[in-house]
């Protein structure tokens, strides 16, 4: 496992393990155990930062790392999320979002029972959860997250940003204007934009990057076809037919990528990866099979310079793709 520095100070294994596959119902049904096991695993194959949230199922998913990984806890770095109100149910194990709660005395309080529920006294990396701008301009906030800094109980602070609900502008502030150590970002070959932009600022402000959805939800993972089923409780199933459709086609344009010792879901891993500033890319783990392969993205063949530019070429054209509705339109004319 190639190991990167998240922070001056913080070093994580460039392969993490972002625990909501295994604990919101997102992905899926896992027993407690089952769950447990895979965060091991995780860790014998050298995994060694670990996210996770409060809101994820009410605190179950920090609670499911520490009793994983709590007697190896100074050998890991967690990284944790605050921002939402727990007080609040959507009713829908999470899928629908809950509104924030960021006064101090709230941020304050939730950062004591992430510290109970996770066994520890101190965060690694603790990130704002999905911020919109009014609490990227909030001075109070901002000054207890340095009072905890200070004070040793958080290491370093972040925000985690989401995708169409506080993203490219919110980014770029928080970056420009705030004293932020990392920023948790979306970023593959498929979803480039706003994340060049932001790899762009970190860069700027020497601000460390984690990486989720390297897959684009499973896509660029090479298994799904156009007529793949998601289970009724897969997120996946509820996206538009022409994320599947228009997906699939942009794939297979990338099989290129492919080699003998390097699948395409590798490359994904190697190609959000060489970007100098990402410290560590989260992969979506649900399985034993997946762990090994998208660790093994660690000895996997870098990207080369000629297949950068392949990949730009084919995102500044669409993949060559037609958008579905437009397929659908002509299909009605031609009728």
């Amino acid at each position: 496992m190639r190991m990167r520095q998240l922070t001056p100070d913080i070093e994580v294994s460039e392969i993490g393990f972002g625990n909501w596959t295994v604990t919101t119902g997102w992905w899926g049904d896992y027993s407690r155990q089952e769950a447990v096991a895979l965060h091991r695993a995780a860790f014998d194959a050298g995994v060694t930062f670990f996210d996770t949230a409060s809101v994820y199922r009410d605190g179950y998913g920090e609670e499911v790392l520490a009793e994983a990984l709590g007697e190896v806890r100074e050998q890991i770095v967690i990284g944790t999320k605050f921002g939402y109100d727990l007080d609040v149910d959507t009713g829908s194990r999470g899928q629908q979002e809950r509104p924030h709660r960021t006064d101090v005395a709230s941020v304050a309080g939730a950062l004591d029972d992430s510290l109970r529920r996770l066994g520890t006294d101190v965060i690694d990396v603790w990130q704002l959860h999905n911020p919109r701008m009014a609490h990227l301009v909030d001075d109070e906030l901002f000054a207890f997250l340095q009072q905890v800094k200070e004070e040793g109980k958080v290491r370093a602070t972040a925000i985690a940003l989401g995708p169409r609900i506080g993203w490219r502008d919110e980014g770029l502030h928080a970056m420009h204007t705030r004293d932020l150590d990392v920023v948790h970002m979306i970023h593959n070959m498929l979803e480039q934009d706003p994340g060049r932009d932001l790899v762009a600022a970190a860069r700027e402000t020497d601000t460390g990057l984690i990486v989720r959805v390297p897959h684009s939800s499973g896509l660029l993972e090479g298994h799904l076809h156009a007529d793949t089923v998601f289970p009724a409780n897969d997120h996946r199933r509820h996206r538009p037919r022409s994320w599947l459709l228009e997906g699939v086609q942009k794939v297979e344009r990338l099989r290129f990528l492919e080699r003998s010792d390097r699948t395409l879901g590798q490359a994904a891993l190697r190609w959000v990866l060489d970007h100098d500033v990402a410290a560590t890319a989260l992969p979506n783990i649900y399985d034993i099979d997946q762990l090994q392969e998208f660790v093994g993205a660690s000895d996997a063949a870098d990207l080369t310079d000629e297949e950068h530019r392949m990949v730009a070429e084919l995102y500044a054209d669409g993949f060559g793709v037609v958008p579905e509705t437009d397929q659908e339109t002509r299909l009605r004319d031609v009728s």
